[in-house]
Protein backbone atom coordinates (compact mmCIF):
# COMPACT_ATOMS: atom_id res chain seq x y z
CA UNK A 1 0.00 0.00 0.00
CA UNK A 2 1.10 3.60 -0.59
CA UNK A 3 -0.05 6.82 1.10
CA UNK A 4 -2.14 9.24 -0.94
CA UNK A 5 -2.12 13.05 -0.57
CA UNK A 6 -5.02 12.99 1.90
CA UNK A 7 -3.19 10.64 4.23
CA UNK A 8 -5.08 7.52 3.20
CA UNK A 9 -3.72 4.48 1.39
CA UNK A 10 -3.94 3.26 -2.16
CA UNK A 11 -3.32 -0.27 -3.43
CA UNK A 12 0.07 -0.91 -5.04
CA UNK A 13 -0.24 -1.26 -8.81
CA UNK A 14 0.04 -4.81 -10.08
CA UNK A 15 3.25 -5.62 -11.91
CA UNK A 16 2.86 -5.45 -15.68
CA UNK A 17 5.94 -7.52 -16.23
CA UNK A 18 5.67 -11.02 -17.70
CA UNK A 19 6.45 -13.83 -15.29
CA UNK A 20 8.93 -16.66 -15.46
CA UNK A 21 7.10 -19.92 -16.08
CA UNK A 22 9.92 -22.43 -16.60
CA UNK A 23 13.67 -22.99 -16.50
CA UNK A 24 15.07 -25.27 -19.20
CA UNK A 25 18.50 -26.84 -18.77
CA UNK A 26 20.92 -28.47 -21.17
CA UNK A 27 24.48 -29.70 -20.71
CA UNK A 28 27.27 -29.71 -23.29
CA UNK A 29 30.69 -31.28 -23.05
CA UNK A 30 33.28 -30.05 -25.55
CA UNK A 31 36.67 -31.78 -25.87
CA UNK A 32 39.76 -29.59 -25.84
CA UNK A 33 41.68 -29.30 -29.09
CA UNK A 34 44.78 -30.66 -27.31
CA UNK A 35 45.68 -31.61 -23.72
CA UNK A 36 45.36 -28.73 -21.23
CA UNK A 37 46.64 -28.33 -17.68
CA UNK A 38 47.67 -25.72 -15.16
CA UNK A 39 49.81 -26.08 -12.06
CA UNK A 40 47.39 -28.29 -10.15
CA UNK A 41 44.95 -30.10 -12.50
CA UNK A 42 44.62 -31.30 -16.08
CA UNK A 43 41.55 -31.71 -18.30
CA UNK A 44 40.56 -32.93 -21.75
CA UNK A 45 37.08 -31.42 -22.03
CA UNK A 46 35.01 -28.52 -20.72
CA UNK A 47 31.40 -28.81 -19.55
CA UNK A 48 28.88 -26.01 -20.04
CA UNK A 49 25.57 -26.00 -18.16
CA UNK A 50 23.11 -23.81 -20.06
CA UNK A 51 19.84 -22.44 -18.66
CA UNK A 52 16.99 -20.79 -20.55
CA UNK A 53 14.48 -18.79 -18.53
CA UNK A 54 11.10 -18.85 -20.28
CA UNK A 55 8.44 -16.18 -19.63
CA UNK A 56 4.69 -16.47 -20.12
CA UNK A 57 5.09 -13.94 -22.93
CA UNK A 58 7.16 -16.49 -24.85
CA UNK A 59 10.37 -14.49 -24.36
CA UNK A 60 13.52 -16.39 -23.41
CA UNK A 61 16.72 -15.50 -21.62
CA UNK A 62 19.95 -17.47 -21.84
CA UNK A 63 22.62 -18.04 -19.22
CA UNK A 64 25.37 -20.57 -18.62
CA UNK A 65 28.20 -21.66 -16.41
CA UNK A 66 31.32 -23.70 -17.00
CA UNK A 67 30.54 -26.19 -14.29
CA UNK A 68 29.78 -29.77 -13.36
CA UNK A 69 26.82 -31.33 -15.16
CA UNK A 70 25.29 -31.85 -11.72
CA UNK A 71 24.57 -28.11 -11.60
CA UNK A 72 21.68 -28.79 -13.98
CA UNK A 73 20.17 -31.05 -11.33
CA UNK A 74 20.41 -28.25 -8.77
CA UNK A 75 18.51 -25.96 -11.15
CA UNK A 76 15.77 -28.53 -11.70
CA UNK A 77 15.47 -29.72 -8.10
CA UNK A 78 16.07 -26.57 -6.05
CA UNK A 79 15.88 -23.41 -8.17
CA UNK A 80 12.78 -23.90 -10.33
CA UNK A 81 10.38 -23.32 -7.46
CA UNK A 82 12.33 -20.29 -6.25
CA UNK A 83 12.11 -18.58 -9.64
CA UNK A 84 8.91 -19.67 -11.37
CA UNK A 85 6.19 -17.07 -10.95
CA UNK A 86 8.63 -14.20 -10.41
CA UNK A 87 8.04 -11.12 -12.61
CA UNK A 88 10.74 -10.77 -15.25
CA UNK A 89 11.65 -7.33 -13.89
CA UNK A 90 12.30 -8.63 -10.37
CA UNK A 91 15.64 -10.40 -10.78
CA UNK A 92 16.74 -9.41 -7.28
CA UNK A 93 13.81 -11.23 -5.70
CA UNK A 94 14.58 -14.34 -7.74
CA UNK A 95 18.25 -14.14 -6.74
CA UNK A 96 17.35 -13.90 -3.05
CA UNK A 97 14.98 -16.84 -3.40
CA UNK A 98 17.64 -19.01 -5.06
CA UNK A 99 20.26 -18.21 -2.44
CA UNK A 100 17.80 -19.15 0.29
CA UNK A 101 16.75 -22.32 -1.53
CA UNK A 102 20.22 -23.90 -1.43
CA UNK A 103 20.89 -23.19 2.23
CA UNK A 104 20.78 -26.85 3.23
CA UNK A 105 22.59 -28.24 0.19
CA UNK A 106 25.62 -25.92 0.36
CA UNK A 107 25.83 -22.64 -1.53
CA UNK A 108 29.54 -22.47 -2.50
CA UNK A 109 30.60 -24.62 -5.44
CA UNK A 110 28.09 -26.44 -7.64
CA UNK A 111 25.01 -24.71 -6.23
CA UNK A 112 26.62 -21.30 -6.80
CA UNK A 113 27.34 -22.15 -10.44
CA UNK A 114 23.72 -23.24 -10.88
CA UNK A 115 22.44 -19.99 -9.39
CA UNK A 116 24.90 -18.11 -11.59
CA UNK A 117 23.58 -19.68 -14.79
CA UNK A 118 19.97 -18.93 -13.82
CA UNK A 119 20.70 -15.37 -12.71
CA UNK A 120 22.51 -14.65 -16.00
CA UNK A 121 19.53 -16.06 -17.91
CA UNK A 122 17.14 -13.87 -15.89
CA UNK A 123 19.16 -10.73 -16.59
CA UNK A 124 19.31 -11.65 -20.27
CA UNK A 125 15.53 -12.10 -20.25
CA UNK A 126 14.97 -8.81 -18.41
CA UNK A 127 17.15 -6.85 -20.84
CA UNK A 128 15.57 -8.55 -23.86
CA UNK A 129 12.11 -7.66 -22.54
CA UNK A 130 13.28 -4.04 -22.22
CA UNK A 131 14.71 -4.15 -25.76
CA UNK A 132 18.18 -3.20 -24.58
CA UNK A 133 21.64 -4.71 -24.76
CA UNK A 134 22.48 -5.97 -21.28
CA UNK A 135 25.35 -3.54 -20.79
CA UNK A 136 23.04 -0.64 -21.64
CA UNK A 137 20.34 -2.00 -19.37
CA UNK A 138 22.77 -2.25 -16.44
CA UNK A 139 24.04 1.31 -16.85
CA UNK A 140 27.49 1.24 -18.48
CA UNK A 141 30.70 3.01 -17.54
CA UNK A 142 32.11 2.12 -20.98
CA UNK A 143 31.00 0.54 -24.24
CA UNK A 144 33.89 -1.90 -24.62
CA UNK A 145 36.19 -3.84 -22.30
CA UNK A 146 39.98 -4.35 -22.48
CA UNK A 147 41.04 -7.99 -22.78
CA UNK A 148 44.15 -10.08 -22.30
CA UNK A 149 44.92 -13.36 -24.06
CA UNK A 150 44.95 -16.27 -21.62
CA UNK A 151 46.20 -19.80 -22.16
CA UNK A 152 49.79 -20.99 -22.27
CA UNK A 153 48.89 -24.26 -20.55
CA UNK A 154 51.61 -26.26 -18.84
CA UNK A 155 51.01 -29.14 -21.29
CA UNK A 156 52.02 -26.98 -24.25
CA UNK A 157 55.38 -27.45 -25.91
CA UNK A 158 57.64 -24.42 -26.07
CA UNK A 159 56.63 -24.00 -29.69
CA UNK A 160 52.91 -24.13 -28.92
CA UNK A 161 53.36 -21.68 -26.05
CA UNK A 162 55.30 -19.19 -28.16
CA UNK A 163 52.90 -19.52 -31.10
CA UNK A 164 49.74 -18.95 -29.06
CA UNK A 165 51.02 -15.94 -27.14
CA UNK A 166 52.75 -14.49 -30.18
CA UNK A 167 49.57 -14.74 -32.25
CA UNK A 168 47.65 -12.71 -29.68
CA UNK A 169 50.30 -10.01 -29.78
CA UNK A 170 50.10 -9.99 -33.58
CA UNK A 171 46.34 -9.44 -33.21
CA UNK A 172 47.00 -6.29 -31.13
CA UNK A 173 46.09 -7.81 -27.75
CA UNK A 174 48.35 -5.86 -25.36
CA UNK A 175 48.71 -8.44 -22.56
CA UNK A 176 48.93 -12.22 -22.29
CA UNK A 177 48.79 -14.74 -19.45
CA UNK A 178 50.30 -18.22 -19.14
CA UNK A 179 50.06 -21.10 -16.68
CA UNK A 180 52.95 -21.91 -14.38
CA UNK A 181 53.54 -24.03 -11.26
CA UNK A 182 53.98 -27.19 -13.28
CA UNK A 183 53.31 -30.40 -11.32
CA UNK A 184 52.29 -28.57 -8.16
CA UNK A 185 55.27 -26.23 -8.30
CA UNK A 186 57.83 -29.03 -8.15
CA UNK A 187 59.62 -27.89 -11.33
CA UNK A 188 60.49 -24.24 -10.63
CA UNK A 189 63.36 -24.11 -13.13
CA UNK A 190 61.05 -25.34 -15.88
CA UNK A 191 58.56 -22.61 -14.95
CA UNK A 192 61.20 -19.89 -15.21
CA UNK A 193 62.40 -21.28 -18.53
CA UNK A 194 58.86 -21.29 -19.94
CA UNK A 195 58.34 -17.69 -18.81
CA UNK A 196 61.57 -16.76 -20.57
CA UNK A 197 60.30 -18.46 -23.75
CA UNK A 198 57.08 -16.49 -23.47
CA UNK A 199 58.88 -13.19 -23.00
CA UNK A 200 61.01 -13.83 -26.07
CA UNK A 201 57.91 -14.69 -28.11
CA UNK A 202 55.93 -11.56 -27.18
CA UNK A 203 58.73 -9.00 -27.08
CA UNK A 204 59.43 -6.33 -24.47
CA UNK A 205 56.35 -4.16 -24.91
CA UNK A 206 53.57 -6.69 -24.16
CA UNK A 207 52.45 -7.18 -20.56
CA UNK A 208 53.21 -10.70 -19.33
CA UNK A 209 51.05 -12.32 -16.62
CA UNK A 210 51.51 -15.67 -14.88
CA UNK A 211 49.01 -17.88 -13.06
CA UNK A 212 50.13 -20.58 -10.62
CA UNK A 213 46.63 -21.72 -9.61
CA UNK A 214 47.82 -22.03 -6.03
CA UNK A 215 50.63 -24.47 -6.84
CA UNK A 216 53.40 -22.90 -4.75
CA UNK A 217 54.14 -22.63 -1.07
CA UNK A 218 54.74 -19.16 0.35
CA UNK A 219 58.53 -19.39 0.15
CA UNK A 220 58.44 -20.89 -3.33
CA UNK A 221 56.12 -18.16 -4.56
CA UNK A 222 58.35 -15.38 -3.22
CA UNK A 223 61.48 -17.00 -4.68
CA UNK A 224 59.82 -17.46 -8.05
CA UNK A 225 58.49 -13.91 -8.07
CA UNK A 226 62.04 -12.59 -7.84
CA UNK A 227 62.98 -14.60 -10.93
CA UNK A 228 59.84 -13.60 -12.80
CA UNK A 229 60.48 -9.94 -12.05
CA UNK A 230 63.71 -10.18 -14.01
CA UNK A 231 61.56 -11.14 -17.02
CA UNK A 232 59.22 -8.17 -16.50
CA UNK A 233 56.26 -10.18 -15.24
CA UNK A 234 53.83 -7.70 -13.72
CA UNK A 235 50.90 -9.94 -12.65
CA UNK A 236 51.18 -13.03 -10.41
CA UNK A 237 47.85 -14.80 -10.11
CA UNK A 238 47.11 -17.07 -7.18
CA UNK A 239 50.76 -17.63 -6.20
CA UNK A 240 49.46 -19.68 -3.26
CA UNK A 241 46.03 -21.15 -2.66
CA UNK A 242 43.33 -18.52 -2.39
CA UNK A 243 41.92 -20.56 0.49
CA UNK A 244 44.86 -19.26 2.53
CA UNK A 245 44.23 -15.53 2.65
CA UNK A 246 46.88 -14.78 5.27
CA UNK A 247 49.50 -16.56 3.18
CA UNK A 248 48.44 -14.70 0.05
CA UNK A 249 48.59 -11.40 1.90
CA UNK A 250 52.12 -12.24 3.08
CA UNK A 251 53.22 -13.04 -0.47
CA UNK A 252 51.64 -9.82 -1.70
CA UNK A 253 53.71 -7.84 0.80
CA UNK A 254 56.96 -9.46 -0.37
CA UNK A 255 56.74 -9.42 -4.18
CA UNK A 256 57.07 -6.57 -6.64
CA UNK A 257 54.31 -7.45 -9.10
CA UNK A 258 50.54 -7.27 -8.63
CA UNK A 259 48.94 -10.26 -6.92
CA UNK A 260 45.54 -11.25 -8.33
CA UNK A 261 42.96 -13.76 -7.13
CA UNK A 262 39.24 -14.28 -6.63
CA UNK A 263 38.20 -16.65 -9.42
CA UNK A 264 37.07 -19.19 -6.80
CA UNK A 265 34.87 -16.65 -5.04
CA UNK A 266 31.33 -18.00 -4.94
CA UNK A 267 29.61 -15.16 -3.11
CA UNK A 268 30.13 -11.53 -1.99
CA UNK A 269 31.09 -12.60 1.50
CA UNK A 270 34.15 -14.40 0.18
CA UNK A 271 35.25 -11.27 -1.69
CA UNK A 272 34.67 -9.18 1.42
CA UNK A 273 36.97 -11.46 3.45
CA UNK A 274 39.64 -11.47 0.72
CA UNK A 275 39.69 -7.69 0.57
CA UNK A 276 39.66 -7.29 4.36
CA UNK A 277 42.69 -9.59 4.53
CA UNK A 278 44.64 -7.38 2.11
CA UNK A 279 45.29 -10.48 0.02
CA UNK A 280 45.20 -8.99 -3.48
CA UNK A 281 46.17 -6.01 -5.59
CA UNK A 282 43.56 -7.01 -8.20
CA UNK A 283 40.26 -8.66 -7.34
CA UNK A 284 39.00 -11.25 -9.81
CA UNK A 285 35.37 -12.29 -10.11
CA UNK A 286 33.56 -14.73 -12.39
CA UNK A 287 29.85 -14.19 -13.08
CA UNK A 288 29.47 -17.89 -13.94
CA UNK A 289 30.55 -18.81 -10.40
CA UNK A 290 29.87 -15.88 -8.06
CA UNK A 291 26.05 -15.96 -8.20
CA UNK A 292 25.63 -14.49 -11.66
CA UNK A 293 25.37 -10.93 -12.91
CA UNK A 294 23.92 -9.94 -9.55
CA UNK A 295 26.88 -11.42 -7.67
CA UNK A 296 29.41 -9.96 -10.10
CA UNK A 297 28.02 -6.46 -9.60
CA UNK A 298 28.24 -7.00 -5.84
CA UNK A 299 31.90 -7.94 -6.24
CA UNK A 300 32.39 -4.85 -8.38
CA UNK A 301 30.88 -2.69 -5.64
CA UNK A 302 33.25 -4.23 -3.09
CA UNK A 303 36.23 -3.50 -5.33
CA UNK A 304 34.99 0.06 -5.65
CA UNK A 305 34.65 0.34 -1.88
CA UNK A 306 38.19 -0.91 -1.33
CA UNK A 307 39.54 1.23 -4.20
CA UNK A 308 41.00 -1.81 -5.97
CA UNK A 309 40.86 -2.78 -9.64
CA UNK A 310 38.55 -5.57 -10.79
CA UNK A 311 39.31 -8.22 -13.40
CA UNK A 312 36.70 -10.55 -14.95
CA UNK A 313 37.67 -14.23 -15.01
CA UNK A 314 37.02 -16.19 -18.26
CA UNK A 315 33.59 -16.47 -20.03
CA UNK A 316 34.34 -13.48 -22.31
CA UNK A 317 30.91 -13.35 -23.99
CA UNK A 318 29.25 -12.70 -20.63
CA UNK A 319 31.90 -10.47 -19.12
CA UNK A 320 32.08 -8.24 -22.17
CA UNK A 321 28.56 -7.13 -21.19
CA UNK A 322 28.70 -7.02 -17.39
CA UNK A 323 32.25 -5.67 -17.41
CA UNK A 324 31.00 -2.52 -19.11
CA UNK A 325 28.89 -1.89 -16.00
CA UNK A 326 31.70 -2.39 -13.43
CA UNK A 327 33.26 0.89 -12.33
CA UNK A 328 36.81 -0.30 -11.63
CA UNK A 329 37.11 -3.03 -14.27
CA UNK A 330 40.56 -3.11 -15.84
CA UNK A 331 40.27 -6.17 -18.08
CA UNK A 332 38.42 -9.32 -19.11
CA UNK A 333 40.20 -12.65 -19.49
CA UNK A 334 40.01 -13.80 -23.11
CA UNK A 335 40.48 -17.42 -22.06
CA UNK A 336 41.42 -19.63 -24.98
CA UNK A 337 39.23 -22.58 -24.00
CA UNK A 338 36.08 -20.52 -23.40
CA UNK A 339 36.57 -18.20 -26.39
CA UNK A 340 36.85 -21.30 -28.58
CA UNK A 341 33.71 -22.89 -27.10
CA UNK A 342 31.64 -19.73 -27.29
CA UNK A 343 32.53 -19.37 -30.97
CA UNK A 344 31.43 -22.97 -31.52
CA UNK A 345 28.10 -22.67 -29.70
CA UNK A 346 26.85 -19.09 -30.11
CA UNK A 347 26.03 -16.48 -32.71
CA UNK A 348 26.13 -12.77 -31.89
CA UNK A 349 29.34 -12.74 -29.85
CA UNK A 350 30.87 -9.37 -28.95
CA UNK A 351 33.18 -8.04 -31.63
CA UNK A 352 36.89 -8.29 -30.88
CA UNK A 353 38.52 -5.04 -31.93
CA UNK A 354 42.25 -5.18 -31.24
CA UNK A 355 42.67 -5.34 -27.50
CA UNK A 356 38.97 -4.92 -26.65
CA UNK A 357 35.64 -6.74 -26.80
CA UNK A 358 32.76 -4.56 -27.93
CA UNK A 359 29.15 -5.70 -27.34
CA UNK A 360 26.68 -4.80 -30.06
CA UNK A 361 24.28 -2.18 -28.60
CA UNK A 362 21.66 -3.16 -31.20
CA UNK A 363 21.36 -6.75 -29.93
CA UNK A 364 19.10 -7.15 -26.86
CA UNK A 365 20.26 -8.94 -23.72
CA UNK A 366 23.57 -10.74 -23.98
CA UNK A 367 23.17 -10.54 -27.73
CA UNK A 368 24.02 -14.21 -28.21
CA UNK A 369 21.92 -17.03 -29.61
CA UNK A 370 22.59 -20.75 -29.24
CA UNK A 371 23.46 -22.54 -32.46
CA UNK A 372 21.04 -25.31 -31.58
CA UNK A 373 21.80 -27.67 -34.44
CA UNK A 374 25.56 -27.35 -33.93
CA UNK A 375 25.29 -27.62 -30.15
CA UNK A 376 23.39 -30.93 -30.28
CA UNK A 377 26.63 -32.63 -31.28
CA UNK A 378 28.04 -31.85 -27.84
CA UNK A 379 24.93 -32.30 -25.73
CA UNK A 380 25.22 -34.89 -22.97
CA UNK A 381 22.12 -34.28 -20.85
CA UNK A 382 19.63 -31.87 -19.34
Amino acid sequence: MVEDLAGGTLPMPASQSPRVVHLETSVYRIPTDRPEADGTISWDATTMVLVEAVADSGERGLGYSYASATAAGVVNEHLQDAVVGTPVDEVGAAWRGMVDAVRNVGRPGIAATAISAVDIALWDLKARHAGQALFRHLGPYRDEVPIYGSGGFTTYTEGELAEQLGNWVAESIPAVKMKIGKDWGTRPKDDVHRVRVARQAIGPDTALMVDANGAYTVKEAIDQAQRFAELDVDWFEEPVSSDQLEQMAFVRQHVSMAVAAGEYGYDPWYFRDMLRAGAVDVLQADATRCLGVTGFLQAAALAQGFALPLSAHTAPAIHAQVGCAAARLINVEYFYDHARIENMLFDGLPERVGGCLRPDPALPGLGIELKRADAERWRIGA
